[in-house]
């Protein structure tokens, strides 16, 4: 290992994407900004049904780069203007851009006009009119155009797109969905001017009036992006009687955006009459940040819904979708989890769920969380979790609500209960032991409840003997309010115990659900690794950082080792110490390349008590909120891509420079010496890469390339 050498390029990363997902059975463009996308070659959507190719890259340009532009473009709109294009085999021509599609069209049409000046002449336009000197965000600012082409039969719901580059690798996932209803798409926005102090008015975006309200039919999903200062609103026309949700996914699709506080979009919607009247408002849906309006249509009319940034932010990044209908919504079920191996009878709260079954986990399934829906006419609503246990199971009964009326329980077991009505509380009595540890945990907020816990124990006689509010779980994934409580304490005395539960602001209803664990530690451990994707130089070493979540105070060892790793990869297990929690697992790549992507997954393995366990690591991404928390975001593949550093990618070739052309370049560089000016090395190589670069993009015709190369100086 020592004698091999580990080659990390850099990885790509996605900023976002729009639309951020398509109707079954359509195929539509996706405009994706980043950073570290050269050569992108692939783009790769999980799951079955959905399909993706790369159109187009547009890297980012600068002032100089524009200059150039404008002086190619200028000379193809010369009359006669020589045109010695050579395109190399596999160069896109055609961009996202709905101004160049149409110029490149009419173009074609025109069986005088010389077709490959015109499409280069509006391939410069494009680029040009879509330059930005100072982008809001330059890690949004390089541009990737993809096609996507879902199948009728795709299975909704959320996917993963990623971007990948020969070198760099899979880029880091963003979510994709595959929607039922029929989409309505905003034209996408151009990259964001940055903002300047007592300038602001300069960087808002000029939306053309035909932009200012759009007419949409519901049932539908609508995609837009909000610029800064901009509210976006839709038309519609609703029946009586009708009972519409709308609800929106804004946070969900960028969990956390870096530079911006409170570290994510956060929608406002609204809902107005034809005359403007307000309706109905909703800026976040019970803790989350995405919000979602009911309501039932009281006349037949026309309807105006409007969407913007809390505070009136922006940028090409802000990106939503929302879903206007009739359609299913789960806001609750009770109760949130079972255990394993048994029958469910789960009782589910809502909107639209008449005749629309709801599918438990399957018989077979493993402890843990799983994600749940309902079906109405072949049209699948929210997914909700469900978590799994093999511990007993029992329901809280009323009136609990004092130490005297306490329902007594025997350990260890996991209690289904409610906080019915405001300022409740639930008190659970159990018989202990002196020294016996116990475990008091509960799972609310995890399994989306609306309930902020607080739990305490007592004894007999009151006495408080631990507390707990707020308990952090890095394993959460995009929570960033940890609200579920937890201790893990010792008795100190053989008797009666009450543990008390209760929401800490006091509130309370039907959809205040929770799990209680009351039981002996249970150590155990899970895992997460960074990133979900990497490369690797053939016949050579990289690594990934796993981090250890232990649970109920475990602190043995954790030996961890890639599980059935695909042939041509090897790993070096490492044992993570009782007193880590972080750790590098390396393996080795003997295969020359891999054919797209290799999924691996790391596993750890423990011996806690008589049992020998084994977890999965979860591929995730170490994610910035507002300039300082970090998160770890689950994805759902860990994706390693081994790549041949010999391997050329085609390019554009371009021409050799005439021997008078070289001859004027001498010229240059003699006269910039006689005049005292240096003409170094590192400049002209500089430049001729510069030019280079644009001319492999098929921005620049061979002579007007040769030209400027003469103009640098001497070539040698």
């Amino acid at each position: 290992m020592a004698a091999t050498s580990t080659v990390l390029a850099q990885r790509p990363y996605i900023g976002f994407g729009y639309p951020a997902g398509g109707q079954q059975g359509t195929t539509f463009k996706v405009k994706l900004g980043g950073q570290s996308l050269s050569d992108v070659q692939d783009a790769v959507v999980s799951g079955p049904g959905v399909t993706a190719r790369v159109i187009e890259y547009l890297p980012r340009l600068g002032p100089i780069d524009m200059t150039l532009l404008r002086q190619q473009l200028t000379e193809l709109r010369r009359p006669k203007a020589p045109v010695a294009l050579a395109m190399a085999s596999g160069m896109p021509m055609m961009t996202s851009g709905d101004t160049m599609m149409s110029s490149v069209t009419d173009a074609m049409s025109h069986p005088t006009a010389d077709t490959t000046a015109a499409r280069l002449a509006a391939k410069l336009e494009y680029r040009l009119g879509a330059y930005c000197n100072q982008p809001a965000c330059g890690s949004l600012a390089s541009l990737v155009f993809v096609e996507v082409t879902i199948a009728p039969d795709a299975p909704p719901g959320e996917r993963e797109l990623r971007l990948v580059t020969p070198r760099g690798g899979s880029s880091n996932p963003i979510p994709f969905h595959v929607g039922q209803l029929p989409e309505y798409c905003r034209r996408p926005m151009k990259t964001s001017d940055r903002q300047i102090l007592g300038k602001e008015n300069l960087a808002l975006r000029n939306r053309p009036d035909e932009e200012a309200e759009s007419r949409i039919m519901i049932p539908c999903t609508v995609n837009g992006q909000v610029a800064s200062g901009e509210m976006n609103t839709y038309r519609f026309e609703a029946r009586k009687g009708q009972h519409l949700i709308i609800s929106v996914l804004a946070r969900q699709l960028i969990p956390y955006i870096a530079d911006a506080v409170p570290g994510w979009f956060q929608p406002v919607l609204a809902l107005y009459d034809a005359n403007g009247k307000e309706l109905a408002y909703n800026d976040d849906y019970r803790f989350r940040p995405d919000p979602t309006i009911v309501y039932q249509v009281p006349d037949d009319g026309e309807y105006v819904l409007a969407i913007n940034d809390a505070i009136y932010r922006g940028r090409e990044d802000f990106v939503y979708r929302i879903t206007i209908g009739e359609v299913p919504l789960i806001t609750s079920v009770f109760p949130m989890g079972g255990r394993v191996g048994e029958t469910h009878a789960i009782q589910m709260a809502g909107f639209n769920l008449d005749d629309a079954p709801l599918t438990p986990p399957d018989s077979d399934a493993a402890a843990g969380i799983h994600w749940i829906a309902a079906s109405k006419k072949g049209f699948i609503s929210n997914r909700v979790p469900f978590a799994l246990d093999t511990l007993p199971e029992v329901f809280d009964k009323e009136s609990n609500d004092t130490p005297e009326r306490a329902q007594k329980v025997t350990l260890p077991v996991n209690v289904n209960g409610r906080i019915d009505k405001k300022d409740d509380r639930d008190v659970f009595e159990f018989t202990g032991k002196a020294g016996d540890e116990v475990v008091v945990e509960v799972l609310a907020r995890r399994l989306d409840s609306p309930m902020d816990s607080v739990i305490k124990l007592t004894d007999a006689t009151g006495k408080l003997l631990a507390f707990s509010d707020d308990h952090e779980d890095l394993g959460t994934g995009v929570n960033t309010h940890h609200a579920d409580s937890y201790f893990m304490t010792k008795l100190p005395a053989d008797g009666v115990y009450h543990v008390h539960v209760a929401d800490t602001s006091g509130n309370g209803g039907e959809e205040y659900a929770y799990r209680l664990r009351i039981s002996a530690p249970r150590p155990d451990f899970e895992l997460r690794v960074i990133n979900s994707s990497g490369s690797v130089r053939q016949k050579s070493t990289t690594a990934f950082s796993v981090i250890a979540l232990r649970k109920d105070g475990y602190k043995g060892p954790i030996r961890l080792t890639l599980k059935n790793p695909p042939a041509g990869f090897t790993p070096y297990p490492v044992t993570m110490a009782g007193t880590q929690n972080v750790a590098r697992l390396s393996f080795k790549a003997d295969v020359v390349t891999t054919n797209g992507h290799a999924c691996l997954t790391i596993i750890g393995s423990a011996r806690i008590g008589d049992v020998e366990i084994a977890r999965s690591a979860v591929p995730s991404e170490d994610r910035m909120q507002a300039f300082l928390w970090r998160h770890l975001v689950p994805a759902q593949d860990l994706q390693v891509i081994v790549y041949d550093p010999n391997h050329q990618i085609p390019r554009r070739v371009p021409p050799p420079l005439s021997p008078e052309l070289v001859a004027k370049a001498k010229a240059v560089t003699a006269e910039a010496v006689a005049a005292g000016r240096v003409i170094t090395k590192g400049q002209v190589a500089g430049r001729v890469r510069q030019l280079t670069q644009l001319y492999q993009e098929g921005l620049f015709t061979d002579d007007f390339y040769c030209e400027r190369v003469m103009e640098c100086g001497d070539p040698q």
